[in-house]
């Protein structure tokens, strides 16, 4: 089953992909190849969302890492529970891509009805209460944590993971994994997806494989919540310095701080009514050689699910830089929706580099 389904998901990558050029595991070399090997090792298949990162090694090697620490390693909180807030946080950023993928890893493991409600959008529907809190809190992006402190880390570490792939995915992913089929079919193939989805979620990975993938880095001032949990807080701290040089690399300086003022707002998690114009008005201050980039990142940060091939085209970059730049952007906008989600006492100050 593992050699048929590592076959079969390798083939439908470039069919899922779109804007940039898919590697192969035949063609990949060095650190792509390194970390392709990982991920269908303990993921079971080579997932698109990952493949999507090829042109960018260290991008692709901090988004493995960071998913692999927080969703597959099993921890305090159950898998269950993790895949509840991947769905969850899919919804609310409009990705109907991850909540295909992660509502069927939902079914698969979540015996009852509440699993489907949670992949059908119907959060408020769910009827076990601890359940129906923990998905609202996910969804709505603020509020009280409804779990114990104790599993901050891997809850929030997984709303990070699905906050940043999932803008990722709706840039460069088609809407969904499924084939389009027939009603009576797609029913089958659902339940297909959710058993296979299910057994994946089931395999026990060890703490910490991932982390060689990445040099040591220092804690970001915003990352505190990880800390209780060091393979977590190893993963977040080194992807984090990963996806920042990749943005130093490939988004122009004012267009950087030109994001980073966006997100700042403390409305920047509602994207505007009319964002078209506002998405206008923002750029307007910058070089007009800055703006097709500054359009791109600022879409990709705050309302993915807008991004069009002409967004993409005007930047004229290359796989690598356009990988570079909406990485830097989606993870800008993951780390202020996680900061929206933990209590204020959840960060820290710099420490220093961390092993």
């Amino acid at each position: 089953m593992g050699r048929l389904l590592r076959t079969a998901t390798r083939r439908v990558v470039p069919a899922h992909l779109r804007f940039v050029r898919p590697v192969s595991p035949g063609a990949a070399a060095g650190p792509v190849a390194r970390v392709y090997r990982q991920v269908e090792a303990d993921f079971g298949m080579l997932a698109p969302p990952l493949a999507l990162h090829a042109a960018a090694p260290d991008v692709l090697a901090a988004c493995w890492s960071i998913l692999r620490e927080t969703l597959l390693v099993p921890g305090l909180a159950g898998r269950a529970d993790k895949e509840a807030v991947a769905a969850a946080v899919s919804l609310a950023n409009r990705c109907p891509y991850c909540v295909d993928v992660h509502g069927a890893a939902l079914t698969g493991l979540l015996a009852g009805p509440d699993a489907a409600r949670i992949a059908a959008g119907g959060t408020d529907e769910v009827s076990d209460p601890r359940l129906r809190a923990l998905v609202r809190w996910a969804r709505a992006g603020r509020g009280p944590e409804p779990f114990p402190a104790r599993q901050r880390p891997e809850l929030a570490g997984v709303a990070l993971t699905f906050h940043y792939i999932n803008r990722m995915v709706n840039v460069f992913l088609r809407d969904s994994p499924l084939p389009s089929v027939p009603r009576p079919a797609e029913r089958v193939l659902r339940r297909t997806a959710a058993s296979v989805m299910g057994r994946l979620g089931r395999v026990q990975v060890a703490p910490g494989a991932s982390l060689g993938l990445l040099p040591p880095a220092a804690p970001p001032a915003d990352t505190g919540w990880a800390a209780p949990v060091p393979h977590i807080a190893k993963a977040v701290h080194r992807g984090a310095a990963a996806i920042a040089a990749a943005g130093e690399r490939s988004v122009p300086a004012g267009v950087r701080a030109l994001v980073e003022a966006r997100l700042d707002d403390p409305d920047s998690g509602t994207p505007p009514v009319d964002f078209p114009g506002w998405l206008e008005g923002a750029v307007e201050p910058l070089s007009a050689q800055d703006r097709p980039a500054a359009r791109l990142a600022l879409t990709t940060a705050v309302a993915s699910y807008r991004v069009t091939p002409g967004l993409v085209a005007e930047c004229r970059a290359d796989d690598a830089q356009l990988i570079e730049l909406t990485s830097w952007a989606a993870f800008s906008a993951a780390r202020r929706a996680v900061g929206r989600l933990v209590p204020q006492e959840g960060t820290r100050k710099d420490v220093g580099p961390s092993a």
